[in-house]
């Protein structure tokens, strides 16, 4: 007997106490798996993809204007559509995730069919039967292959995106305080590793698809796709896997249905009288139990047990923990919904910067070197990885020493400052093309490709972009992750991505509207094709201040949920 608990005890020292299992299904062993021996196959395969990602999307803007004869506002509106699904399909994958098939195995289907978009775009910018042939604006036959890679690509994404930042977080266990406090590190490396990627893609890929053509610009991120995928199977043995919980949308459903059903039901005051499972039954199913909290009582009528119920009947009965869920969920989303204007501003570096750029004088000093528009990205990339290490080794120390928190500033702290600084960015971006088009009125230069103005003069809106995206988009994945229960953390990593979504499908529908209101009785518009008639300017003073009344609604947001408490505490 006292051999079998020796046993135990050691079985307890060397594996993990999160549920995670190795590549065979067994408990994960600490010692061999997970922490950062996993992580560099996790972050070479992010950094692969967002190499494959942002070549191929950078210069996509312009590839719809000149290659597909789009207009300005037509390219700006299906690139925003596209980018916008790119971060709407992660729902799917998360689902997936969670429900059926685990993290590992979702990145690998989907990063599989990641790289088939990407060889088909590839063909469709070089193959004669399927590179797309123009008659005038707006007017292009045979490019429905290059769609279909396009999509094909977004939907890849949606199993990649919402996943691996999670999974690269399942490697530290939360039970071992000496490997949780990596965790945040690892988001901040995360975050970095992206930008490296995003670095390559704006400084070298793009100058070859303008350069050279859309089929080697094309074809060198399929390469990179590859080789993420080769990346990621290669570190298979090193990985600790959460086992899928079921369907957190059933769940949800579930809690939703048995309120209904109980809604004439009084709530005990003792909370010890709601239903719950023993801690095994909650590791078993994935997730972890969770305390009960006192806010939104009207969803503890899930829990509550009559007569007439069965607990062998999700329907009628639900845990505690379920009802939990559901909660975090629901604080979640006003934290959410104030990040989709920052996604709106971030949008524009895609479309209406690059556009802005165009216009401008794109040679390099004195030189016939003439740089593409949407390579001054770059800045927005070197940002990020001065701003991702200044952050964690001094920001994160020097705050601490104030606020006693671990991470130096709360996540939401962090989100705050972000989008505090997104609004400089806008501003910086207005008063640019007020330069601009007072310069293109003065002198005549309706008509020209280029004006004598630098397009340097774009560095410092997509520094301070770079800059915000360190504060509110790190935090935000942060943030999600941690108040995420258990079975639901690809979900939350997923519905954190879609305010990108939502800020690229706001993009387009502001632009719509901004059309149909500005351009009538034969006036330009703010966004005519030829933006030397428009007033961008305005636009992007919108922007700025949609974005100040977005921060005072997360001050308020942010307020409430600190009051609330947080997800409710795991136990064991």
């Amino acid at each position: 007997m006292a051999e079998e608990n020796n046993n135990d005890e050691l079985v307890d020292l060397y594996t993990t106490k999160d549920g995670t299992v190795d590549y065979k299904g067994d408990p994960a062993d600490k010692h061999k798996t997970g922490t950062w021996k996993a992580c560099p196959y996790i972050l070479g395969t992010e950094c692969s993809e967002t190499l494959a990602y942002y070549g191929m999307s950078s210069n996509l803007v312009l590839y719809f204007k000149h290659q597909l004869n789009q207009t300005s506002a037509a390219a700006a509106k299906n690139q925003s559509n596209w980018s916008g699904t790119c971060y709407i399909t992660p729902l799917l994958g998360a689902f997936l995730a969670d429900a059926y098939f685990g993290r590992y195995w979702t990145i690998a289907i989907f990063c599989i069919i990641y790289l088939l978009g990407m060889t088909l775009l590839t063909l469709s910018a070089v193959v004669p039967g399927l590179k797309p042939t123009c008659y005038g604006k707006d007017n292009c036959r045979r490019s429905a292959a290059c769609f279909v890679a396009l999509y094909m690509i977004a939907l890849g994404t949606g199993g990649i995106k919402p996943c691996v930042s999670s999974y690269g977080a399942d490697q530290f266990d939360d039970a071992d305080e000496g490997e949780k406090k990596h965790k945040s590190s690892f988001f901040n490396w995360f975050y970095f590793s992206i930008n490296v990627g995003g670095l390559i893609a704006t400084s070298v890929l793009v100058y070859v698809q303008e350069n050279v053509g859309w089929g080697w610009g094309f074809g060198i991120p399929a390469v990179f796709m590859a080789v993420a995928v080769i990346t990621f199977f290669s570190g298979t043995r090193l990985y600790r896997n959460q086992k899928p919980g079921g369907s957190p949308l059933t769940r949800i459903c579930q809690v939703l249905v048995a309120c209904l059903r109980k809604y004439r039901v009084q709530i005990p005051q003792d909370k010890s009288l709601l239903y719950e499972t023993t801690d095994a039954e909650s590791v078993i199913k994935g997730s972890r139990k969770l305390d009960h909290t006192s806010d939104f009582r009207f969803l503890d009528k899930a829990a509550v047990e009559i007569p007439s119920d069965s607990k062998q009947d999700p329907w009628r009965i639900c845990t505690v923990t379920q009802v939990e869920e559901l909660k975090a969920i629901v604080r979640l989303l006003p934290v959410w919904a104030s990040v989709i204007i920052f996604a709106l501003v971030y949008n524009q570096m895609s479309n209406f910067f690059v556009l802005q750029g165009e216009l401008m004088d794109t040679r390099l000093g004195n030189t016939n070197f003439h740089i593409p528009a949407a390579s001054l990205t770059i800045f927005d990339t070197i940002s990020v990885i001065i701003w991702v290490p200044i952050y964690d080794r001094m920001i994160v120390p020097l705050t601490r020493r104030f606020t006693g928190h671990n991470s130096g500033l709360t996540q939401l702290q962090r989100m705050g400052v972000g989008l505090f600084i997104s609004i400089f960015s806008m501003v910086c971006s207005a008063i640019l093309e007020l330069v601009r088009l007072n310069m293109v009125r003065r002198h005549n230069y309706y008509t020209s490709d280029e004006i004598p103005l630098t397009i340097f003069w774009q560095v410092p809106q997509y520094f301070l972009i770079g800059c915000a995206e360190v504060f509110t988009f790190i935090g935000q994945l942060e943030f999600f992750y941690q108040q995420a229960p258990d079975a639901m953390r690809s979900l939350c990593s997923a519905l954190s991505l879609t305010t990108i979504a939502l800020g690229s499908y706001l993009s387009s529908f502001l632009i719509t509207i901004v059309i149909h209101i500005t351009a009538r009785d034969g006036k330009p518009g703010w966004l005519p094709d030829n933006l030397n008639y428009g007033h961008l300017d305005y636009f992007f003073w919108l922007l700025a201040v949609l974005s100040g009344l977005n921060l005072v609604a997360f001050l308020f947001v942010a307020k409430w949920y600190t009051y609330k408490r947080p997800v409710g505490t795991l136990n064991g």
